[in-house]
């Protein structure tokens, strides 16, 4: 390879993976309401790296945020998201007080725990209102849940969605599900490194191995059948094990999964490169489908659904997915088919599309297993 190639490549690679796009979770934050006579009770989990971000929290900038420079900020912490908070129940808003900070520890870091009350008339509505961090991260997601007595409701909060009213008597199934299937598609064009590992599977699509060169097929059908067998044993992979991870049956170590999703990305973008597995590309699909399975379930499981409310939202999600999945593959399969004869796309592309997705799932796997910050927000 050329120099100037990797002069180009790297250029490249800056101005078009700019590191808010590397990062391999997306800003979520969890918010838990229980509603008991009459009073509401709850917790808010936030990321310390979001909150670093909105008030500051390492105070000597020396890279690590102590428990002793959280509790220092506990005050700024609970006025800021607090005042991106509003609780309504009928017409009367519904003050909230702020109790303790604790930190706990989630898939993708550490979180601050804001407990809460607010005593409050809560008739059979109540309104919730959430704007934390969209004001300079749109792509934040608020996870919410509320419990009162056997019903538990659940949904999502987005820059585009930061009001839920929630029926406290009964809880609407559609809905629920309906919530549930734009989470799924979100999450799947949020999650790049899922993403990514569906792109390096497409890419090769059109075309078939002769000795050790790729040939661009004649036709369209060839790479719609092998699309089609990708897709569907990627698909069949994840919903099995997104099953057993959020029904509590199989739960596997966040990091290994992580980890194993990184080396997958890897292992199907070298491929491309260097062609280890050539005709049974569907069984790498379906092996690493089912650890992508674990990564999908990793939303479901933190915001702690319940035996009640775990269908809609398991059924709803997983539609979602697969969804966003066939949006992705509408819009890339026929362009790349649409190129498949240029030698843009046969000697520059198709490569250089693959070395990037390589160096970025290089990067995600070093930060995974060794617990490493390559890349920030």
């Amino acid at each position: 390879m050329r120099p100037s190639f990797y002069t180009l490549f790297f250029l490249s690679f800056l101005v078009f993976f700019p590191r808010e796009a590397l990062a391999h979770k997306p800003s979520d934050s969890y918010l838990n309401f229980k509603v008991e006579d009459n009073k509401i009770s709850g917790q808010w989990d936030i990321a310390l790296r979001d909150l670093e971000f909105a008030v500051g929290l390492d105070a000597n900038g020396d890279g690590q945020i102590t428990w002793k420079e959280v509790k220092n900020k506990q005050g700024e912490i609970a006025s800021y998201a607090f005042a991106r908070l509003q609780v309504i129940s009928g017409e009367k808003n519904c003050p909230i007080q702020s109790e303790r900070l604790l930190i706990d520890n989630h898939s993708d870091g550490a979180y601050a725990v804001l407990t809460f009350k607010s005593d409050c008339f809560v008739q059979q509505d109540l309104d919730v209102r959430y704007s934390l961090f969209f004001d300079f991260d749109t792509q934040h997601k608020g996870l919410v849940r509320v419990q009162t007595g056997s019903v538990i409701s659940s949904g999502i909060f987005a820059a585009q969605e930061n009001k839920i009213s929630f029926n406290l008597v009964h809880q609407s199934f559609f809905k629920q599900f309906f919530n549930y299937v734009k989470e799924g598609i979100w999450h799947i064009w949020s999650g790049f490194d899922h993403v990514l590992f569906l792109l390096s599977l497409l890419l090769p699509a059109v075309f078939f191995i002769e000795g050790n060169a790729y040939k661009p097929v004649v036709s369209f059908k060839p790479s719609v059948i092998h699309t089609l067998s990708i897709v569907t044993c990627f698909t069949v992979a994840h919903s099995i094990t997104l099953s057993l991870a959020a029904l509590q049956i199989v739960v596997l170590p966040s990091r290994l999964v992580e980890s194993t999703i990184a080396f997958s990305v890897i292992f199907a973008a070298f491929n491309n490169l260097r062609p280890i597995v050539q005709s049974r590309v569907w069984l790498v699909a379906f092996l690493f489908g089912l650890i992508h399975g674990f990564g999908f379930a990793s939303v479901l499981m933190d915001l702690g659904l319940k035996e009640n409310n775990l269908i809609s939202c398991l059924l709803g999600f997983n539609l979602g997915v697969e969804i966003g999945q066939f949006i992705i593959v509408l819009f890339v399969l026929p362009a790349i088919f649409f190129l498949r004869n240029t030698r843009f796309y046969r000697q520059f592309f198709f490569k250089f599309a693959s070395l990037i997705i390589c160096l970025v799932a290089f990067i995600w796997l070093a930060e995974r297993v060794f617990d490493l910050k390559i890349i920030t927000r």
